[in-house]
């Protein structure tokens, strides 16, 4: 399938005699550009999510130059588009409440200017599955550029041996051992100022590797551009790569309908449970899929997961970081070890198949890459669980658990909001051990709103100083995927619209059998009738804005967290040019 200079898209702009084509052309002149720039090349969009406020994408200017320079050696006309920058760290309450508001950007920055094909900029959090959602819906050709891993520190301390530090993960880990006063005030400030030491996002399998990895195994993405850190000179070379790649690309006309398949999701689950990938991935793949017209499920996730152990040996439920997944051969030589769980006949952006792009991919050190008769762990990356405690569904990440909290019963207390349950985990007097079983509510997309990443609850200080680290904590908020912990998280459906958790009280026992997949609350069903006729929704402050479109028309864990309105693979009208 090829395409010819009549028949690209920009032309509708820029190739009539009409008035209105001669303003276009006439109003790109006015900015230096000549006219055969846009009558004789293809023109590419480049959607920069670069912002002074998001340090993992500090880097983003320079990498759109060397994109555009791609572009040009290719033949195109690279235009570069600002678009909303999420930096997960900065952004309050939580990015994810702005994640459906750059995907709308995208598409409509896509549907409404000249632009033949898309090199996405973009690596935190939330910037990859947004972007990636707003093109799919656009519909153009599109290759994924991704921000890239921060680079790996190390924890030197006298007498000790020296340890990989990543971000995020380590965060946690020295924060419970400061509040326990086992590290002084001056090592606390230390570690401050460089465990986080040059731009890129999170250098442990949190969301953003896991998000940019599974971008990879849907074949939006050069091969083993995913573990390329962002300070590398090999990421330039990357960057230029997709400009040159992005030309070749519309004239293949390889647009995102053609690659993602059921099949090539499939394919990023197999490489999400491989990976020990963040839960979020289950939010963000559910949402790219329904985009893309594929019915995903909680149950698909849960199945793929019964079968693929992790085999990559990356915090947080290893020991290495991704500058190690880099040079053990990243995604490519993952996925080859994973063939026999995999759809190979899959088309990528390269215009080969998945097979053709991982042959010869071999991993380069298996205690990075575990061969699958060595895994990091048998647990699995991902457990759904359901129960009338969680009748959609909520999930876990087991290879980041105590596997003592597997089977487990426990006394509850519930916390209505963070302020409440920060106060109260700080009483030294709090009536808890570590059997205890901590709940968070009104956490959820409509209730926080947005979802944040809520879900690591902390443990108590009087059990802190008793040497207690980990706890079944439940919530239906989310949990950052550099954590780790015994934490169930996106209980459906959340509680600030009814959902059980709603009606938990303190004293009440839950449990959880990981084996079964259940979570259930043992309350009897005329105690929980009671307490439902009782129950009175929250009451939410916003009466205008974004936040109020969210709150009207986000959707459930379970279903993507998209909006009801753009989900589906409908198409939109081309604009009108007159």
């Amino acid at each position: 399938m090829t395409k010819t200079l009549a028949e690209l898209r920009s032309r509708r702009w820029f190739a009539a005699s009409d008035m209105r084509a001669f303003a276009h052309r006439q109003r790109i002149q006015q900015m230096g550009l000549r006219r055969e720039d846009v009558m004789e090349r293809p023109i590419i969009g480049i959607i920069n999510t670069w912002s002074d406020l998001s340090p993992c994408h500090a880097h983003l200017r320079e990498r759109a130059e060397s994109v555009k320079r791609g572009v040009l050696m290719a033949g195109g006309m690279p235009f570069e588009l600002p678009a909303m920058s999420l930096g997960e760290v900065m952004v309050k309450p939580t990015t994810m409440l702005y994640r459906n508001f750059l995907a709308m950007e995208v598409e409509e920055l896509l549907r409404s200017l000249p632009l033949d094909g898309v090199v996405l900029l973009a690596g935190c959090d939330k910037t990859t599955p947004g972007t990636v959602m707003g093109a799919i819906s656009a519909g153009l050709p599109t290759l994924f550029c991704p921000a890239g891993p921060m680079i790996s520190d190390r924890y030197l301390r006298h007498g000790q041996p020296p340890r990989v530090i990543g971000a995020g993960t380590h965060t946690r880990m020295f924060w419970d051992e400061y509040k326990a006063g086992r590290i002084p005030e001056d090592e606390w400030v230390q570690l401050e100022a460089k465990m986080t030491r040059a731009p890129g996002t999170c250098n442990t399998m949190g969301t953003a590797s896991t998000m940019t990895c599974l971008v990879e195994a849907l074949g939006l993405m050069l091969p083993g551009a995913a573990a390329i850190p962002a300070m590398d000179s090999a990421h330039t070379r990357m960057a230029t790569d997709c400009g040159e790649h992005i030309v070749q690309m519309i004239w293949q006309d390889l647009t995102p309908a053609r690659i993602l398949t059921r099949g090539a999701f499939q394919n990023a689950l197999v490489v999400q449970m491989a990976l020990g990938g963040s839960t979020n991935a289950v939010v963000h793949l559910i949402a790219m899929a329904r985009r893309a017209g594929v019915d995903l499920t909680l149950a698909d996730m849960d199945a793929v997961a019964a079968r693929v152990p992790v085999l990559a040996n990356l915090f947080p439920s290893g020991n290495k970081l991704m500058e190690d997944f880099y040079y053990a051969g990243g995604v490519p030589a993952l996925m080859n070890r994973l063939r026999e769980h995999l759809s190979l006949d899959e088309l990528t952006v390269t215009g080969a198949t998945l097979g053709k792009n991982i042959d010869g991919r071999p991993s380069l050190d298996d205690d990075v890459i575990r061969p699958v008769d060595q895994p990091v762990s048998t647990a699995g990356a991902l457990a759904v669980l359901k129960g009338n405690l969680a009748p959609d569904g909520a999930v876990m990440k087991p290879s980041a658990a105590d596997p003592k909290f597997f089977k487990h019963r426990g006394r509850v207390l519930v916390f209505d909001s963070p302020l409440q349950m920060n106060e109260r985990c700080a009483d030294p007097a709090l009536d808890c051990d570590e059997n205890t079983v901590l709940v968070l509510r009104n956490a959820g997309p409509v209730g926080a709103p947005g979802m944040p990443e809520w879900g690591g609850l902390p443990i108590p200080k009087r059990l802190l100083d008793r040497g207690v680290r980990d706890m079944l904590r439940i919530s239906d908020a989310r949990m950052s995927g550099t954590h780790y912990g015994s934490c169930v998280l996106h209980v459906s459906p959340e509680a600030a619209i009814g959902g059980p958790l709603a009606l938990v009280q303190d004293g009440d026992e839950i449990s959880l059998d990981l084996e079964a997949r259940r979570l259930e609350l043992h309350v009897d069903e005329a105690e929980m009738a009671r307490r439902r006729a009782a129950w009175v929704a929250p009451v939410q402050p916003y009466a205008r804005g974004y936040v109020k479109l969210y709150q009207q028309h986000v959707t459930q864990a379970h279903e993507g967290c998209d909006f009801d309105f753009l989900q589906g693979a409908a198409p939109t009208p081309e604009p009108a040019i007159y």
